[in-house]
């Protein structure tokens, strides 16, 4: 197999050569260098600046896409860009938008994509890094505010393309429609008639899931989460209580990638998990995507639900589910001998980025600004059914606590988490593969005897994992 080797000093000159460069103001490109960039005067900005410029955007199916979709016509009218525009259940959304991305013939403008994705669109020169446009004032409208959006969100979306190394430093790839951290959701109703407490530690937590089994009769059971074979069953509940826990994935060690879900916390944590799922998660677990797990806690058959924040919210409102009304929140339960500063909420990001081949991009980006500003932001998080807002200024206001804040501790649970909050997984270009391998050792785990034990299945995992990125090495 030929070797990946990546430089920080490379990846940051990779950063440098896609930015335009013209002479003039110097702006940071925030990969670890400056370069010249001739940025506008603010009496420049004006938002017919790209009359009659036709942009094609394209969504993954979800609210956030459709709190977008709704306010389109606002955006025409202001511009004068026309946008065309694709929504697609996210069941292949990602296949037909990597189809789309890799033929370079710059189609779409905008796209919607997740935080993970920029690990490897990225690399691949499918995103457009952003800060020149964020920091020209003649293409950035003067209220937009960029340092209004909460730290640990927007910086989820900057990377300087090494693997191994955090998120938060590097450029700026894409930008935030929304983001949820993941957490316990209960239904108070039956708590309050089975004269239960809310579980504040893992113990406590699986002793009430366990309790809370058929409460509801046959069919019912004690704590909903997902179970499929795919990445998107480790990213949510399971990886909150991993890093909680003290676990870790990758670390980076003379040079290479090395996996660690051999360790002593990583091992535990999931006997754990693989427990609470046998004793009390749900009949057909193996199935179970968010879609599931949060209709069965709205339908009454799931007492918990530990996934993300507005996945339960979407059961609450008014009329949304036959347990509307009766959700409320905690936050993560602790392992034996953590505290309250020990929680790490994983994160998820739905954001926009521009295509780094459209040839458009101060009119994408004009759409991009548009549909994450302070304006557009209090709409989709107050009448947009886009409840976990990434601007603290919206989070603030009296119009987003009157609505949101109305769902019991729903704010306060991520008051308390956003602190530690942030991507726990390690970025680096198989995260899909990794990730998906990880799930279905969780599954054989809980299904079948291929494994004698917990460790055995990890220390299996950790072999193959890092076969997956033994290509990757890392020159600091």
């Amino acid at each position: 197999m030929k070797k990946r080797i990546v430089s920080v000093l490379l990846c940051t000159a990779m950063v440098a050569s896609m930015l335009v460069g013209c002479g003039g103001k110097t702006v940071s490109n925030n990969a670890g260098e400056s370069e010249d960039y001739e940025a506008g005067n603010a009496e420049d900005f004006d938002w017919k600046n790209y009359e009659g410029t036709t942009l094609n955007v394209m969504f993954n199916e979800h609210n956030y896409s459709k709190a977008v979709i709704e306010k389109i016509p606002e955006f025409e009218e202001l511009t004068g860009i026309k946008v065309k525009y694709s929504s697609t259940p996210e069941s292949n959304y990602f296949d037909k938008l990597n189809t789309s991305l890799s033929s370079r013939s710059g189609t779409p403008d905008v796209y919607m994509t997740g935080a993970y994705q920029v690990w490897e669109y990225a690399p691949a020169g499918y995103m457009e890094p952003l800060e020149n446009y964020i920091n020209d004032p003649a293409k950035t409208a003067p209220d937009y505010n960029f340092d209004d959006f909460i730290p640990a969100v927007v910086d989820g979306l900057k990377w300087d393309l090494v693997p191994g190394h955090k998120v938060g430093e590097g450029s700026q790839w894409a930008l935030p429609m929304g983001w949820e951290l993941n957490n316990l959701a209960y239904n108070k109703a039956v708590f309050e008639e089975k004269g239960m407490t809310v579980p504040t530690t893992t113990d406590e937590l699986l002793e009430t899931a366990k309790a809370l089994k058929e409460f509801n009769g046959s069919g019912s059971y004690g704590i909903a989460v997902r179970g499929t074979r795919e990445w998107a069953t480790i990213h949510p509940g399971y990886m909150s209580l991993f890093s909680t826990w003290g676990g870790q994935d990758f670390a980076i060690e003379d040079g290479k990638l090395v996996c660690k879900l051999d360790s002593e916390e990583a091992i535990a944590m999931t006997d754990y998990w693989v427990n609470m799922i046998k004793e009390a998660g749900a009949p057909q677990w193996t199935n179970y995507t968010w879609y599931e797990a949060s209709a069965d806690l709205g339908a009454g058959k799931a007492a918990m639900l530990f996934d993300a924040t507005s996945a339960g919210y979407f059961q609450n409102f008014e009329g949304a589910s036959q347990e509307s009304g009766n959700i409320a929140w905690s936050t993560i339960p602790l392992p034996e001998g953590k505290t309250a500063d020990d929680m790490k909420a994983n994160i998820w990001i739905w954001s926009l980025a521009m295509n780094a081949d459209s040839k458009n991009k101060d009119a994408a980006w004009y759409f991009i600004q548009y549909f994450t500003s302070p304006e557009y932001m209090l709409y989709s998080g107050t009448e947009g059914a886009s409840p976990d807002t990434p601007r603290t200024s919206v989070m603030e206001s009296d119009e987003y606590r009157a609505i949101v804040g109305s769902a019991d501790n729903y704010l306060e649970s991520i008051a308390e988490l956003t602190e530690n909050a942030s991507i726990q997984f390690t970025p680096q270009p198989y995260f899909f593969e990794c990730t998906t391998k990880w799930a279905e050792t969780l599954q054989d785990l809980v299904t079948s005897d291929k494994y004698s034990s917990t460790e055995e299945a990890m220390k299996t995992l950790k072999g193959e994992l890092d076969k997956i990125v033994a290509d990757l090495e890392i020159e600091e």
